[in-house]
């Protein structure tokens, strides 16, 4: 259970060449990047980091158990989580036992963020059928909640070989290890979820949020009638985001980084390319993105918090490879000046 409005950061490790100086940093020295920022973020009060798993020449995040264990090494209280394992071309045992790990390491800090993923390479490079999709998804989510349910258990599947009461080790500190389902607006998605007593982290990337207020609906009526308590069940909301202390300047700097990123994406699935026009609607007020100053990601977190009524934020910071001194900055500013406010305005809400 969420006790206090929770705010964190996540990313996919970017490794693309910086969109207004074209350098292109090494493998190494990203991931090098990505501990100093979660150590700064711990530092200024953030709850949480999420590290997605990509399996592209984009991304340096194929393993985000490894690179959250490193970064568990180098801090105390922050919590570690995938945004997202794919589950459907992963092991269920094998994610179950690397997270397991990963809760002893950090003392009972990791959590899985469990998704299909937003891009497919996973599936051809480990040997699955892409027309399997959900039947995979739905099949590997059920053994692994056997799994965190008991040591050793029996199951029977179609996608995987069955398990005849072998053991599952090792054993995590967190009983039960948090599982989070993510989604992207697919109302079975939610359902799913909700069914299961899961909570869910709701990824808004484009559109306006009150085009969202009825998934979260759905998420709350469908666990009521599945049983559970929707009252129980945190939500969290994903966006995109950058800070500055001055509103024109964080649009400014952060657009080429988001043209490249999104346009690269948009190549790839026939989308047209991103205006500035478009982009600067996407920080507006109603907007996806949460661009601008700490005033104004306080005013856009407080205004969704009432459509949503959710108990974590995740901000991706940034989106395409900034240069790492500017997204320091913007991660101090997340946990000094937009954390605290945001926090003593949802607790007076809440205790109304």
């Amino acid at each position: 259970m969420i006790n206090h409005f929770e705010l964190g950061l996540y990313t996919f490790a970017e490794l693309t060449a910086d969109a207004a100086t074209g350098e292109k940093i090494s493998p190494a020295k990203r991931l090098e990047y990505f501990i100093e920022r979660v150590e700064l973020a711990e530092q200024v009060g953030l709850d949480i980091i999420g590290l997605g798993e990509h399996h592209r020449p984009d991304f340096v995040s194929s393993a985000p158990e490894v690179v959250l264990a490193a970064a568990a090494a180098r801090t105390n209280s922050i919590r570690l989580s995938s945004a997202v394992t794919v589950l459907s071309s992963d092991d269920p045992v094998r994610v179950f036992q690397r997270f397991a790990t990963l809760d002893l390491i950090s003392r009972g800090r990791a959590e899985i963020m469990a998704g299909r993923g937003s891009f497919i390479e996973s599936f051809p490079l480990f040997g699955y059928d892409l027309g399997d999709y959900n039947e995979l998804f739905s099949e590997k989510l059920d053994l692994l909640l056997r799994l965190r349910e008991s040591e050793k258990i029996s199951w029977t599947g179609n996608k995987r070989p069955s398990l005849d009461g072998q053991g599952v080790y090792p054993r995590p500190l967190q009983d039960p290890l948090p599982i989070w389902i993510a989604v992207g607006g697919t109302p079975q998605s939610v359902v799913r979820a909700a069914k299961l007593g899961l909570p869910m982290a709701l990824a808004i990337i484009g559109g306006i949020p009150e085009q969202f207020g009825p998934l979260v609906e759905l998420y709350r009526q469908a666990a009521a009638d599945a049983g559970h308590d929707p009252t129980a069940l945190p939500i969290s909301v994903n966006s995109h985001g950058f800070i500055a202390e001055d509103r024109q300047q964080a649009l400014d700097f952060s657009f080429p980084y988001f043209e490249q990123m999104m346009n690269k994406i948009g190549r790839e699935r026939g989308w047209p390319p991103m205006t500035r026009t478009q982009f600067n609607g996407g920080a507006a007020l109603r907007g996806a993105n949460f661009i601008g100053t700490p005033d104004d990601v306080i005013e856009k977190i407080l205004m969704q918090h009432e459509i949503f009524g959710h108990q974590r934020f995740l901000m991706m910071m940034g989106v395409g490879t900034m240069p790492h001194k500017d997204v320091m900055h913007a991660i101090e500013l997340f946990g000094t000046k937009v954390a605290p406010v945001v926090r003593k305005e949802i607790a007076k809400r809440n205790a109304k």
